[in-house]
């Protein structure tokens, strides 16, 4: 396995994502935006990535992975993703509070501790966000079948997702009572707003607004 630096190993993270957001061509504006840094600086970076083989990257079209750069990505994802299951799983952790911890963890590059970790978490599939982990061989599941809760049009419905980890939203659907594996029954949506108002066993119905409903993703019951 390559050894890179902290910093190499959150640009090539960050260029999967972009890549996996749809686009063909990551810029460097794009990137740098990700990242928020200087242009001038992915452009530096870049030069460096792509001398390893990890990127292709030529001025003015763009950057890509290669599948070795894309190995890499994933590799990093795997730990990432690990790590925010062991401090959910068996540190009590509550969702919002694990993908920091978990940026810095994700740097600890020892493959032994890494498969010993999914091996004591009982080799995971999901992260406590719903995100796939990918397995030792670098290959991501299968996607679950889900939709966004506002494009949803069964009446019951399970949380089995979330598209934004930041913490503001955790901490709200933490504050509603849901998580994965909520069972949510739509009782109303309004054309007025787009917000939809829901119940979940024993607890009183509550409207949330479309922007919320967007990032969470749900399966029909």
């Amino acid at each position: 396995m390559m050894n890179l630096t902290i910093a190499e190993e959150n640009y090539i993270k960050s260029i999967y994502k972009l890549e996996e957001e749809g686009q063909e061509a990551v810029s460097t504006n794009a990137l740098a935006g990700e990242l928020e840094t200087k242009p001038a600086s992915v452009t530096d970076m870049a030069k460096k990535l792509k001398e390893k083989k990890l990127i292709s990257y030529e001025k003015y079209q763009g950057i890509n992975l290669t599948p070795e750069g894309k190995r890499a990505a994933l590799n990093i994802i795997r730990r990432h993703r690990l790590w925010e299951c062991f401090l959910v799983d068996k540190l009590s952790f509550s969702w919002e509070e694990v993908h920091e911890l978990a940026e810095e963890l994700e740097h600890v590059r020892s493959e032994k501790l890494i498969n010993r970790l999914s091996e004591f978490l009982g080799n995971p599939q999901i992260d406590p966000h719903g995100d796939p982990i990918p397995d030792a061989q670098g290959k991501m599941g299968k996607p679950r079948p889900q939709t966004p809760l506002d494009k949803a049009r069964a009446k019951r419905l399970e949380v089995v997702a979330v598209s934004d980890k930041s913490t503001a939203l955790l901490e709200f659907l933490n504050a509603k009572g849901i998580r994965l594996g909520t069972q949510l029954d739509v009782i109303e949506r309004y054309e007025f707003d787009n917000s939809i108002e829901l119940k979940i066993r024993n607890q009183p119905a509550f409207t949330i607004s479309e922007q919320v409903s967007k990032n969470i993703m749900v399966k029909p019951i």
